[in-house]
């Protein structure tokens, strides 16, 4: 009976969706207009940037009222969300790393909002609670984002991210006894911890003006170093540059403390590298590479030696060694050459080189002698992705983590005299993962470019057309996707659902080639990859366009607002998450300028602006086409990518959609681009979006 109670109610929900358009929130357009190279853009939802408005929280309020309102309506709703909590709840542990004698390790029991830090003197001993971020706050917005132990493993230096911003405080904890001491750092952004002798290096930022923390462009970054016991204002400057406020600044040290690590970037990819001997009285900054061109990652020092991964030279990267005595360029000496696939890590562990490959965006391990020398492969449990090999150089024992679409995050101890794996830690989950088959297809773009997408569905499925679908990508800033868990997925796949994960241009799938072939003027490579996709899914009798449902977040945002516009005929429902939807003015907010490595800007040349102006979500949406139902998704402390890009976006969305489906804007609170986000709040909006998905593709419970 309860069965057909829910049909009946989803039938009857159907029925009154379909009469009648959805009555949107009025919004008011302003006359803003600009003048780019001769052409004028009008921007009349531009008050939508002013975050501290009470007009804009109005329009807010108003907005997330209509969309909240239309969810909770949803048929399967509270169906979805019993299942996403039931499938959530297993016990995650992260990869054990190994400080000063003692282990650290990160631990959810399952629904827990934030990850608990533990520590132990030996894996096999009972692990003790060394922070739990969820007593910083009452709601769990209060997040861990990076750790540092002093050298005698005495202190643990951590940061704190709150509401989803990525402005971050620093604390200082006592090991031993628990206590806290005074010392708090603020103002901290894009920034590491690198303890030395008393004290330790951070990047931070001046304090912005009040009402534009979250809006203001983030410029003149420095490196501090912080005494232990002093006030921040006391702090030593180390670096800084005056004359260019888009400079960026980085500090690391070597594990023997010896070498100061300085990275210098004006954008999202490449960087400057200097170095200077801390082992040497008076010792100045030596600069290894003063192009922004490249990527310059160091990795350990073995004496004199620096070793660094690099794509200079190798674009899909290279270890090289640097004599310090001799840094010229002249003097480098390749340890391992670029190969055909993606040398992604290099970890110095057990007298070894672990080198982390990517082979068609997934995972292959392999060690070597410090000379280069191959000694074997790390056999790895199928096609997935190794993260977190962590260990110590004089030490055989490490440990890796390994996930894939059906296998949530395992842990596994690697022994390097024996050469040889073995679990250390397999979760206990509520669905069986051999019920779900993953297969690797490889489709053709537009221009005839071959591009992988993992497609993962329940064994038996029928390919008959039919299926709901969701399509993920990403393609941009050299990140790769390579395969991941989402306990989220599940509850889609379980469902009859298809989850394909397309692998496009402008990611870093294949190296710094396939990277530029999807930027600035190439960025239509990415959409056309991303069509094709859908194309493919839909010619292989995966789905149909009635049946295809597109998510991406931040530049996967961007994708899925472009492709919406460009081919609205193509998919059902649309999800754009944080989305980078102005490409006029997205350089004019917090950290929006270093991404024009990757997007160019509109106030560099008319041809830039106008390859801008012709895709950009915001400006391409045509007013009486019909569109797909659309939930966009954002928070209102994004200050990533800020609030105000869906919030236009989806405000011309509203004003020129001609269709009956919806197109909804939610607004999260007390949440920014994602990360640190609580387990709490990520299955609310899950459960939205599923309940989303579910209806408008179809779908059953």
């Amino acid at each position: 009976m309860k069965r057909v109670i829910i049909s009946f109610l989803a039938l009857s929900f159907m029925m009154s969706c379909s009469e009648k358009h959805i009555q949107y929130p009025p919004t008011k357009k302003g006359d803003v207009k600009d003048t780019y190279f001769g052409t004028e853009v009008e921007d009349p939802y531009r008050w939508l940037e002013d975050d501290n408005s009470a007009e804009t929280g109005e329009w807010v309020k108003a907005e997330n009222q209509l969309t909240f309102g239309y969810l909770a309506k949803l048929p399967y709703r509270d169906q979805i969300k019993t299942r996403l909590t039931e499938l959530w709840d297993y016990p995650k542990y992260g990869t054990p790393f190994k400080e000063a004698g003692k282990y650290f390790f990160y631990k959810n029991s399952g629904l827990q909002n934030q990850n608990v830090l533990y520590t132990a003197t030996d894996m096999a001993a009972e692990p003790s609670v060394l922070l739990d971020p969820n007593t910083l706050s009452a709601d769990g917005t209060a997040a861990l984002t990076t750790i540092e132990v002093s050298n005698d493993g005495k202190y643990l230096m951590y940061q704190v991210a709150k509401s989803g911003s990525d402005w971050n405080e620093i604390f200082v904890k006592n090991i031993e006894t628990g206590e806290m001491l005074p010392d708090h750092i603020l103002w901290v952004k894009f920034s590491g911890v690198s303890w030395y002798n008393d004290g330790f290096f951070y990047s931070a930022y001046d304090k912005p003006e009040t009402g534009s923390e979250l809006s203001k462009s983030n410029e003149f970054q420095k490196i501090y170093f912080h005494k232990l016991g002093t006030e921040q204002t006391a702090d030593q400057l180390i670096v800084s540059d005056p004359d260019n406020p888009k400079q960026m600044f980085g500090a690391g040290l070597t594990d023997d403390k010896r070498f100061l690590l300085i990275s210098k970037s004006q954008g999202t990819n490449g960087n400057a590298l200097d170095f200077k001997d801390l082992s040497k009285k008076n010792s100045g900054f030596v600069n290894l590479m003063d192009s922004y061109e490249f990527e310059f990652n160091p990795i350990d020092n073995i004496g004199d030696d620096l070793y660094v991964l690099t794509n200079y030279k190798a674009p899909k990267f290279r270890l090289i060694r640097i004599n310090t005595n001799k840094p010229e360029e002249t003097n480098w000496v390749d340890v391992i050459p670029e190969k055909k696939d993606v040398l992604e890590s290099v970890r110095m562990i057990g007298g070894k080189l672990v080198v982390n490959y990517m082979t068609d965006a997934h995972s292959k391990t392999e060690v070597y002698s410090y000379e280069g020398v191959l000694d074997h492969e790390v056999q790895l449990p199928g096609i997935g992705t190794v993260s977190a090999f962590s260990g110590k150089k004089n030490e055989n024992i490490a440990y890796f983590s390994y996930t894939s679409f059906n296998t949530p995050g395992e842990i596994y101890k690697y022994d390097f005299t024996t050469k040889q794996s073995t679990l250390h830690f397999r979760p206990e989950v509520k669905f069986n993962p051999d019920d779900f088959e993953v297969k690797q297809d490889f489709y053709a773009s537009k221009d005839g470019t071959k591009v992988p997408m993992f497609i993962v569905y329940k064994k038996g499925m029928e390919l008959n057309g039919k299926n709901p679908t969701l399509l993920y990508a990403y393609g941009g800033f050299n990140i790769p996707l390579t395969p991941s868990f989402s306990a989220s997925r599940i509850a889609f796949l379980e469902n009859g659902g298809v989850f394909a994960m397309a692998n496009l241009r402008g990611g870093g799938e294949y190296g710094e080639e396939w990277h530029k072939a999807g930027t600035k003027m190439q960025k239509q490579n990415v959409f056309d990859d991303f069509i094709a996709a859908a194309e493919y899914l839909i010619n292989q009798k995966y789905t149909s366009s009635k049946k295809l449902a597109i998510q991406g977040g931040s530049n996967g945002g961007l994708l899925i607002g472009a492709v919406t516009n460009q081919r609205p005929d193509l998919f059902k429902v649309a999800l754009p998450a944080v989305g980078v939807m102005d490409m006029l003015r997205f350089q004019k907010f917090t950290i929006g300028w270093a991404w024009a490595g990757d997007y160019g800007t509109s106030d560099d040349n008319a041809e830039m602006f106008n390859y801008l102006y012709h895709y950009s979500p915001y400006h391409n949406i045509t007013e009486g086409t019909e569109y797909p139902a659309i939930l966009a998704t954002t928070a209102d402390h994004d200050d990533r990518v800020v609030p105000a890009h869906t919030f236009k976006y989806m405000a011309r969305m509203q004003e020129y959609n001609a269709g009956k489906l919806p197109v909804l804007i939610r607004i999260d609170t007390k949440a920014g681009h994602g990360a640190g986000k609580p387990t709490a709040k990520v299955i609310e909006e899950y459960t939205d979006l599923w309940s989303f998905v579910f209806y408008h593709l179809g779908m059953k419970m």
